[in-house]
């Protein structure tokens, strides 16, 4: 049976992927329509990239397995940063991107993949300070896990993450054109990504059970993984089209909403913190990516800011150090019965 849940895993991240790729195009023209920064434009794949994790949530609410969900949230969070930043950078090594500036193949050739600079302020810093939320939400004693209150708490935060990102460097917006086939395409995408979503946790839900390992552990390297997939194929699409800063900066977009919006489903039905080391050491690392992410930029040496070839093996150690701190000290550590 394992197999067969594998086929069905296989076909949900497919049906993903192709619904991803409906994105790239609307992406484009509703950022040009309504004058948002290219920076911005990140916030609106990021709100279409986010709907596996919203879809596990509330699959894994539903069915009574929020801790599941809970690592799929902490272990995507933790993961995606740096996959989405390896993902924009091979797929920017194709020359003759259109629209991805004049000197992107000054750029390529220096194995570099530039960034607006904004990204930084309007994204990075900004989700920041949802990590920082969540956490004085979740890590005190009388306030640990997550309950109804919170779920409102996580809203404003997003609402107010989502109306800075849209507003600071707004300009006048521009003429588009819509077909018919563009709107209904648009739909089909996103209709496809929550259906791929919701039968990526249920296969993962089975998988787990099956190889025998406790639900959080399962969600934050099993479901997580492969949450993350259709955001890998829509920052490849995205980026091959020449948006190449919306491809770079919607991995935090998606972690906005992945750290709000999609922790409402768990909080409505009250998700206690069991792992409590675990939980912490995750969530220190999902603090650490952002970081990593605004110094890389902010100090990569380049008049347009971006990422290095070198940018791509720092994020790749920190993640490693992420899976070692789990396997090496917290999982032998309640093993042992040791607390929190």
């Amino acid at each position: 049976m394992t197999a067969v849940w594998a086929a069905v895993l296989l076909a949900a991240v497919w049906a993903a992927h192709w619904g991803a790729e409906r994105l790239s195009g609307p992406l484009k023209k509703l950022r040009k329509k309504w004058g948002f920064s290219v920076a911005a434009g990140g916030s609106f794949l990021g709100i279409a990239a986010a709907s596996p994790e919203i879809g596990i949530n509330v699959t894994s609410a539903a069915r009574g397995v929020s801790d599941i969900g809970l690592g799929a949230m902490l272990g995507s969070n933790v993961l995606a940063i740096p996959l989405m930043v390896a993902t924009a950078y091979f797929a920017t090594r194709k020359s003759g991107l259109q629209e991805a500036g004049k000197n992107h193949e000054q750029h390529r050739r220096k194995h570099y993949v530039a960034v607006d600079k904004e990204a930084v302020t309007v994204q990075a810093l900004p989700y920041l300070a949802i990590v920082a939320v969540l956490a004085l939400l979740t890590l005190p004693a009388p306030w640990r896990g997550l309950q109804p209150i919170d779920g409102w708490l996580l809203l404003l935060a997003y609402l107010a993450y989502l109306v800075q990102a849209l507003v600071r460097g707004r300009e006048k917006g521009e003429d588009v054109d819509w077909s018919r086939k563009e709107r209904w395409m648009a739909i089909a995408g996103v209709s496809a990504l929550a259906v791929g979503a919701y039968f990526t946790v249920f296969s993962s839900e089975k998988i787990i059970g099956a190889l025998g390992i406790p639900n959080v552990v399962g969600g934050l390297f099993i479901t997580a993984t492969v949450a993350a997939l259709p955001e890998v194929f829509a920052t490849w699409s995205v980026a091959r089209s020449g948006q190449v800063t919306a491809a770079s900066t919607s991995v935090i977009g998606d972690h906005a909403v992945t750290m709000t919006l999609a922790f409402i489903p768990l909080t409505i039905i009250g998700t206690p913190i069991e792992d409590f080391r675990l939980f912490w050491v995750s969530l220190a690392f999902v603090a650490l990516m952002p970081v990593l992410y605004a110094m890389f930029i902010r100090f990569s040496g380049e008049r347009a800011r971006g990422f290095h070839r070198w940018t791509i093996f720092g994020f790749a150690a920190a993640y490693a150090a992420f899976v070692a701190a789990v396997v090496f000290w917290v999982q032998p550590f309640q093993a042992s019965g040791g607390g929190p």
